[in-house]
């Protein structure tokens, strides 16, 4: 049973500014995991932006936005060997999963230059 749906979208040149002016803010936003993969890719703050937007998707499919708790790191976009986009839920986000009986998390993101978009399916 689907428990909830969520979708965002953002620009790619919003996300770039906000991680070269701001000092800290990428380790705060996204796992090594992430940081990694994206800074292996020739056009990084695409797949930044993208998983910036499944981080948000992932929220608003909770229904929770950031009123319970849950920090963006505890939201990580993994790729499978296929270069399947997978979610690993940490922390305070897998406590409320838990909690609402949530199973198994979906999630697709796509992007272009300019921008990112993303949608997360929980079911129960």
């Amino acid at each position: 049973m689907i428990f909830g749906v969520g979708v965002d979208i953002i620009e790619v040149a919003r996300v770039e500014d906000k991680l070269t002016r701001t000092p800290g803010l990428k380790e705060k936003l996204y796992t090594p995991v992430e940081i990694a993969y994206c800074e292996s890719k020739k056009f990084p703050f695409q797949h930044y932006a993208a998983r910036f937007a499944a981080k948000e998707a992932f929220l608003k499919a909770l229904g929770t936005g950031w009123s319970r708790g849950v920090r963006f790191s505890e939201i990580e976009v993994r790729n499978l060997e296929s270069g399947q986009p997978v979610l690993e839920i940490y922390g305070r986000a897998r406590e409320l999963c838990q909690e609402e009986g949530i199973t198994r998390f979906y999630v697709t993101l796509s992007h272009l230059q300019t921008k990112a978009v993303a949608t997360v399916i929980l079911e129960k």
